[in-house]
């Protein structure tokens, strides 16, 4: 089959020049490009935070960017709204389908657009309509029966013939295979690859490289909103394309790591994983932490890293294995158990699962210590004022007004706050979920010396951290994680960002790097 990316109606379809988007004055995109041609699959890429869902979104109407320029056929675009998106040619399905379980296949494949006779639906036609479309694809299913009775990939399917035939220019698709099994992606990727070859433009956001490689052609990466570059997948190598993810730049590590064997804290570990895991999450893996040691976990965007520091703390329960806790077995059945065993936790999403906006600064730094406490016996607000007192003056947390409603504070000093509850509670493991993500460079600085102070007093703390440097700068050992596994361990001297990035790509390369 002729590839349409090599004929001469291999043209620019869309294109975005210099966008820009702000949020309450924080940039979300810096003046980013992005072009995508007829026939072509085109993978955006980017860690969390990086830009992917703000680009999307102005592109699909759902933001109005602040600069920039948007050219769809060579003739520049505005769109509102999804519904103006769809109208000029653009349509997307995101990772939930959009669609509506208690309606038909054909009357989600025509909702709002039913074709009428003598004023009403004609159903007879609007079912004849529906078994051709989806005959396209290879798809022979009843139309009159209910979306729900389908599978997860079906309504894949139904939702991307539904946005095709609405659109038919440009097709968005957000992690249209995270639920899917390998079968399924299968069958996802032949429809994709047909409507490549029917000149159809397709942007694909997926964290599995695997994928990627399977059945993108060109890849753009995006970090902190910013461009990073767009390359052609024929020839760009696994590693080199992490490399572009991660934004390693070993010039600017934030000090040099000089770890060896000597460095890893001396005694048994305290606290066990063996065999740990929960089957759809993370596959089981044994974790041994020492007294005073910083455990690194790093790995791409869906690796698992997220997902074991929710094991880790009760918040999903382990299907295998055991943990033990000087020798006593334990059961982390809920973020309270793992409390109660001397366990903390902050959140990648401060914002969503750290703070409570509206309520103070002192009350969200008792929010930890209550729950332990058991929410019948209230801490006094006495004691709670002098709680955040202390935390505030030796944490530096600005402005010091412990009365102030925490939503009002910087992302820094957010993060500050949410370690001041945990260490309000003297825990013996501290699991931090990208403790710096969002923070400027002095508060960055502060909390990586506090990881290390918290590290001299004995803690045992778990850092999962995109920012490789930044493990190399603060931890032990680093377990390197790749499709929900626990693939590597790296220890004292070994613990590099050469060495990291390497583990990451070595499972899955398929060519040399």
């Amino acid at each position: 089959m002729t590839d349409p990316q090599n004929t001469p109606e291999a043209v620019t379809v869309l294109e975005a020049r210099a966008i820009a988007k702000s949020f309450l004055g924080n940039i979300a995109l810096d003046n980013v490009d992005f072009s995508l041609k007829r026939g072509e699959i085109h993978a955006l890429l980017g860690e969390n935070g990086a830009g992917k869902s703000t680009l999307i979104k102005i592109l699909t109407g759902v933001y109005t960017r602040d600069s920039g320029t948007i050219r769809l056929d060579g003739a520049e675009v505005s769109p509102a709204n999804v519904g103006e998106a769809q109208v000029l040619g653009i349509g997307t399905v995101y990772q939930e389908v959009n669609l509506l379980e208690n309606l038909t296949v054909a009357e989600n494949l025509f909702l709002g657009r039913q074709p009428r006779r003598f004023g009403l639906t004609d159903r007879r036609e609007m079912r004849r309509r529906s078994r051709e479309l989806l005959a396209r694809y290879g798809l022979d299913i009843d139309v009159d029966a209910l979306l729900s009775t389908y599978s997860v990939a079906i309504r894949q399917i139904i939702a991307i013939a539904r946005a095709v035939d609405l659109s038919g220019k440009v097709l968005v698709l957000d992690e249209p295979t995270a639920s899917l099994d390998a079968q399924e992606v299968e069958v996802l990727f032949s429809m994709l690859r047909k409507l490549k070859a029917d000149g159809l433009g397709i942007i694909l956001i997926t964290h599995f490289l695997n994928q990627v490689y399977a059945v993108a052609d060109r890849v753009t990466v995006l970090r902190n909103g910013k461009l990073v570059g767009s390359r052609d997948l024929d020839g760009l190598p696994r590693m080199e394309l992490i490399s572009m993810m991660l934004g390693r730049e070993l010039q600017h590590v934030t000090r040099d790591h000089q770890a060896s064997e000597g460095d890893v804290p001396a005694g048994d570990a305290a606290i066990h994983f063996s065999d740990y895991g929960k089957r759809g999450s993370v596959s089981p893996f044994d974790l041994a932490i020492r007294p005073g040691e910083v455990v690194g976990v790093a790995g791409l965007l869906g690796s698992g890293r997220s997902e074991t520091a929710f094991l880790l703390f009760g918040i999903d329960r382990a299907d295998s294995g055991t943990a033990t806790v000087d020798g006593r077995e334990i059961a982390l059945t809920s973020p309270e158990a793992a409390i109660a065993n001397g366990f903390g936790f902050c959140p990648e999403e401060r914002k969503t699962d750290g703070i409570i906006g509206d309520f103070s600064v002192a009350e969200n730094i008792a929010l930890a210590l209550q729950a332990r406490q058991g929410w019948a016996k209230p801490i006094p607000s006495r004691k709670k004022q002098a709680l955040a007192e202390e935390f505030i003056r030796s944490l530096d947390i600005r402005p010091a007004d412990p009365d102030r409603p925490i939503k009002f504070l910087s992302g820094g000093n957010q993060q500050k706050a949410i370690l001041a509850r945990w260490l309000a509670t003297n825990p013996r493991l501290l699991i931090l979920d990208e403790p710096t993500r969002g923070i400027d460079i002095g508060a960055h600085a502060e909390i990586l010396k506090m990881i290390e102070k918290l590290c001299a007093e004995g803690m045992s703390l778990v850092v999962i951290s995109s920012e490789l440097e930044e493990l190399t700068a603060i931890a032990h050992r680093v377990i390197v994680l790749s499709d929900r596994k626990h693939i590597a361990e790296l220890s004292g001297a070994e613990v590099t960002a050469d060495n990291i990035m390497h583990a990451i790509a070595a499972p899955n390369r398929t060519e040399a790097a």
